[in-house]
């Protein structure tokens, strides 16, 4: 017969049981999709055109999901994509190709051989609707997702990059330029609250797209950085300088001193 201290032991430790399950539940990743490899741009050009490649891996963790489609998006213009499908051994086994800034429908299928699936998009790089500083502006490359019978969907993954006109990435320059000249003058312990001011400015100017006037007050907080800096240098070697004429001045002081009890010490004699 189960005492009441064992019942509830047992009780205690179906409970955990039953925590752990659900935890374990909650903690297993949505998609079964790995990212094997990926060649992403960074950062491009507006208007230029660019292309990407991922491919995708571990295809089937899942038993029971042994085919699924997969689907993608872009803010890419002119767009193709080119879906390819891989065995084991690495040879193609298929290939299809969709127009447009999104596609669905292309199968994932094990019974077909496909043990990896590879993504290429080609593109030109979107105009930019509104610039930012930090963090830079950016637009989505290309977006996968698994999708399954019955209208299910999970993420597999999104890759971003930030795009830039002539103009605009001179600006940044300028402004990257300043951030440094400010972040070093104000760990030298120089004062940086013009420079920040007219960075500031520089950045509002940025993000409302006035370049070139973006350009000229990053300059300027550059130039009040790097003067703050000096001036905070030649102050350190101002109190260097007296604090070395005090030394010396002492030094002096206590040699003259010297001789005088020496001279006190021969009348003396």
């Amino acid at each position: 017969m189960m005492t009441k201290t064992s019942w509830n032991r047992s009780f205690s430790a179906a409970l955990a049981l039953a925590a752990l399950l659900v935890l374990s539940t909650l903690a297993a990743p949505a998609a079964a999709v790995s990212v094997g490899s990926e060649d992403v741009p960074g950062d491009a050009q507006v208007g230029s055109q660019v292309t990407a490649t991922v491919t995708l891996t571990e295809l089937y963790r899942n038993p029971q999901l042994e085919e699924w489609q997969l689907a993608g998006e872009t803010e890419l213009t002119d767009v193709t994509w080119t879906v390819t499908y891989i065995d084991q051994t690495g040879a193609k086994v298929g290939q299809e190709s969709f127009d447009g800034q999104t596609f669905d429908g292309a199968a994932v299928v094990a019974d077909n051989g496909t043990a990896e699936v590879e993504v290429r998009i080609t593109g030109t790089v979107p105009e930019v609707t509104e610039y930012a500083y930090d963090p830079a502006q950016s637009f989505t490359v290309m977006a996968l997702s698994q999708t399954r019978q019955g209208g299910s969907s999970n993420a597999v993954d999104e890759w971003t990059a930030t795009h830039y006109t002539e103009s605009s990435r001179s600006a940044r320059e300028a402004l990257d330029a300043a951030r440094a000249a400010i972040d070093s003058a104000e760990g030298s312990g120089a004062s940086v609250g013009e420079a920040e001011e007219a960075f500031g400015n520089a950045v509002d100017a940025y993000e409302s797209g006035n370049f070139d006037l973006a350009t000229n007050l990053a300059e300027e907080a550059e130039s009040r950085a790097n003067s703050a800096q000096q001036s905070n240098q030649l102050f350190q070697y101002a109190l260097y300088a007296v604090g070395g004429l005090v030394v010396l001045g002492l030094l002096a002081g206590g040699v003259l001193y010297w001789r005088s009890q020496q001279d006190s010490y021969d009348k003396l004699g």
